[in-house]
């Protein structure tokens, strides 16, 4: 590990030795917060008096290493005070700020409830909390995320959105790069979709909505990042919950869960699992046109699907505390998730409006289990007392997926008779994913304002799909050569970055750049059809910050991204739905690039008011497309020319009474597509594309504290009506509501939830495609009441280290179920 660590720090002096050279000091006060335990306090507030009349000279929160600094300091005498909830607050001696900088004596918090005899002080952060460069959703103690899966709770998130197909937009746009613990997950939506369902809410504490991250992060994701974080522990000793719940909508649910951790000395160990039975209903009814040469063709489709997933996930994990500079830690994850569609699908189709000369009735199994094992080795070495410290993060995951799938289709006459020998396929279709990822990241403070951060990054990525149809004949299945291929895919990708952050006495800046060579061959070995690219990009950001007084603060950021395709989006596989509806993937498909802008304003640190624009190239887009020989519609990704955003957005807490609080989260977004070239417009197989639309988006949550240990939450979500590229998607809205109680010396917590309790939800769409009206009708199962019983044992405040891997944003791109 030492020797990675000299190789690192060689690669990265030139930058800090050009930026020393440069560094100049002024007089600063700075020390450091430790909690009783002698760990470094995180984030505490501190203040800095005047010593004369205790007035607030400075003030701002100590980093995740504890420390804080104030530069520009007059001469004078002045005291620090500390705060933070659960913990008493705390003062430092009198000390005199001269012509030299100050070095505070640490001081060490005294948790309140050590403080004050038969008193505990508790404090409860706000469900939604904005930060200068992100978003928080504090979901840990919240009514609504009982019982709820992690993408139950994302829908619920301020700006976020899901669409029909499970693909998640922020502020109005897609390509969301979705974390767990800072890590990428390397899925594809379907995949990711299933992760998240199979995510248990009480395991998370938080979600974290970035929407213009720095060069420090993978440059994927043109509408920024959600991070899940999930729940951690504390001090010595061992702790842990456990959680059940139980569920009813269309069909009876369940899931349950258990957390572990145990520190002793140097040495700590976490886990987790959790377990679950899933069964929704999806409506779906589609009615739409061919246009032919001679005549239309008028479909009229209906289909009930059922989804039974059973989930199970795991994650365990250990740190070394090898000295008091180095921890060394493992973490190995997967999950084993089974599940099952079934599908039956009436379809009307006639040569005029209304009248049908022929129906058919599609009946389709598909058995498929999701598999996934990762391993994660990290070290972190704090190189000195001032900040300075390296990790690494070597990773491995294999994603084994496999499908099984039978379709059935039978051919009516208008009176019920037989029209046709039905038709029955067959397929199976394999999958493997092999992902390997080494990072490391350095921090140096050049100085007491100035920090550099430097770090590099390889992933090589290889996925493997093998289909396999079979086609019904009279003497038995025979291979379907033109339902059959093979598609391999490989990417690597080799980064770095560094960064510069600098503090003024009113203004922060930071500035980085990411440079990024991807080389990737994506092989249909069925035709020996093989697609290479090779290109180098560099990613930008700038981030500004500046206090004009203690109520108004100002901020502006600006960063390039990219958005390569899912890895199912390159593979062309068709899947069918019937013989005339089906998906199939696009291996030519180009990355998107977007430039984005943002301008935020903050009043008293509690009203957040943001303005952004941002432009997509080659902006990767889902279509509707007509197969005019076989009369089928089919759904694909293609890349459209340009994608111009604009959004506004509201967010504010407000307090009603000291019982009844709640927080509005207002977006007003414009969303406006081209297809073709520059000159013309046009060129995009279905036809010109210039469309655009304002929409908006509101949410709004109460929660009211009737009792100190009973509580209740309501939220309500509206969104308008918007297009994105060829579709229009209808409006969207839902109320959802809960109850908690706590017992036992909040030991034991009774949760009951309703979503959607109106059942109001739906996700209604319609397409033009080469002239043709698509209207798309689905309602899910999202009427869902929830009873969740959480016991947490042990020593509460016991925490594991939190890690961030380095093969989280290749993991997002993987398919992990419906």
């Amino acid at each position: 590990m030492k020797t990675l660590t000299t190789a690192l720090l060689s690669v990265i002096t030139w930058a800090v030795t050009l930026t020393n050279a440069n560094a100049q000091a002024g007089v600063k006060v700075s020390g450091s917060i430790t909690n009783e335990a002698g760990k470094p306090a995180d984030y505490a507030t501190v203040s800095l008096l005047r010593q004369k009349d205790s007035t607030v000279v400075k003030g701002g929160l100590s980093d995740a290493d504890g420390n804080y600094i104030f530069p520009n300091i007059k001469a004078g005498s002045y005291m620090i005070r500390v705060t933070n909830v659960g913990y008493q607050k705390a003062l430092s001696a009198v000390f005199t700020v001269g012509g030299a900088d100050v070095k505070v004596a640490a001081i060490k918090m005294v948790p309140a409830s050590k403080a004050l005899s038969g008193v505990t002080i508790t404090g409860t952060r706000p469900l939604i909390e904005r930060k200068i460069d992100r978003t928080v959703l504090n979901v840990e103690n919240s009514v609504l995320a009982a019982g709820n899966s992690a993408m139950d709770i994302l829908e619920r998130a301020p700006g976020v959105t899901i669409d029909k197909d499970d693909n998640i937009s922020l502020k109005g746009k897609q390509g969301v790069t979705v974390m767990i613990n800072d890590k990428l997950t390397y899925l594809s939506a379907a995949q990711l979709a299933t992760l998240l369902r199979s995510t248990d809410g009480n395991t998370i504490t938080s979600v974290e909505i970035i929407t213009n991250p720095s060069a420090k992060y993978d440059a994927a994701g043109n509408s920024g990042i959600i991070n899940i974080k999930l729940k951690k522990n504390k001090q010595s000793g061992t702790n842990g919950n456990i959680s059940a719940t139980a569920a009813k909508g269309a069909y009876y649910r369940d899931n349950t869960s258990l957390s572990l951790n145990h520190k002793e000395g140097a040495l700590n160990f976490f886990g987790n699992f959790s377990r679950g039975d899933n069964k929704r209903t999806h409506l779906l009814d589609i009615d739409r046109t061919v246009i032919g040469t001679t005549s239309n063709t008028y479909f009229s489709q209906s289909g009930n699907m059922i989804n039974t997933n059973h989930y199970n996930n795991y994650r365990v994990g250990a740190d070394w505390d090898m000295s008091s500079k180095n921890t060394l830690g493992v973490v190995v994850s997967g999950y084993y998730n089974p599940e099952r569609d079934s599908t039956y699908n009436h379809t009307l189709i006639g040569t005029q409006p209304g009248v049908f000369s022929t129906y058919q009735n599609t009946f389709s199994g598909v058995p498929q289990v999701y598999r996934n094992f990762a391993l994660n080795l990290n070290d972190k070495w704090q190189i000195d007392t001032a900040g300075q410290q390296l990790s690494v993060d070597l990773d491995y995951s294999k994603f084994k997926n496999s499908s099984n799938a039978q379709y059935d289709t039978y051919i009516y006459n208008a009176n019920g008779t037989s029209a046709s020998t039905p038709i029955m396929l067959r397929n199976q279709s394999p999958s493997v994913i092999d992902i390997k990822t080494a990072k490391a990241d350095y921090t140096k403070p050049l100085t007491k304002t100035l920090k550099l951060e430097a770090g590099v990054k390889f992933s090589d990525v290889k996925t493997d799909n093998d289909l396999a149809a079979q086609r019904n004949t009279a003497s038995g299945y025979v291979n379907d050569a033109t339902l059959t291929n093979h598609f391999i895919y490989q990417e690597k990708i080799d980064a770095g970055y560094v960064n510069f952050s600098k503090s003024f006495k009113n203004t922060s800046i930071q500035a980085g750049l990411r440079a990024e060579y991807t080389q990737s061959m994506g092989d249909l070995v069925t035709t020996n059809n093989v697609v290479n690219r090779s290109y180098l990009d560099l990613f930008p950001s700038l981030f500004v910050n500046q206090t004009i007084d203690k109520n108004n603060e100002i901020g502006f950021n600006y960063s390039r991204r990219i958005d390569r395709p899912g890895y199912d989006n390159l593979n062309p596989f068709i899947f069918y739905l019937d013989q005339y509806t089906y998906s199939q993937g696009n291996p030519f498909l180009k990355p998107q690039y977007t430039n984005s802008f943002e301008l935020n304003y903050t009043f008293k640190h509690t009203v957040n008011v943001s303005l952004g624009y941002s432009r997509t190239t080659d902006v990767i887009t889902q279509v509707l497309l007509t197969d005019t020989a076989r009369k089928a519609t089919f759904q694909t990704n293609q890349n459209l020319r340009v994608q111009n955003a604009y959004n506004f957005n509201v967010n504010t807490p407000y307090t009603v009474t000291k019982w009844w609080t709640g927080n509005l989260n207002f977006t007003a977004f414009y969303l406006g597509f081209k297809s073709g070239s520059e000159a013309t417009g046009t060129t995009l197989s279905n036809g010109v594309l210039n469309a655009g639309k304002v929409a908006y988006q509101v949410k709004a949550t109460q929660t009211f504290a009737i009792t100190k240990t009973f509580k209740a939450e309501v939220m309500g979500d509206y969104q308008s009506p918007l297009i994105y590229g060829y579709f229009l998607v209808h409006p969207q809205y839902a109320i959802d509501g809960g109850l908690s109680k706590s017992f036992a010396d909040k030991k034991l917590n009774v949760k009951l939830s309703v979503s959607d309790i109106f059942n109001m939800r739906t996700n209604n769409v319609t397409s033009i495609a080469q002239g043709s009206t698509i209207d798309i009708h689905q309602k899910n199962d999202s009427r869902v009441a929830r009873l969740t019983l959480t016991y947490n044992f042990g020593n509460s405040k016991i925490k594991a280290r939190q890690h961030e891997t380095g093969a989280d944003a290749e993991r997002n791109r993987v398919k992990t179920g419906n």
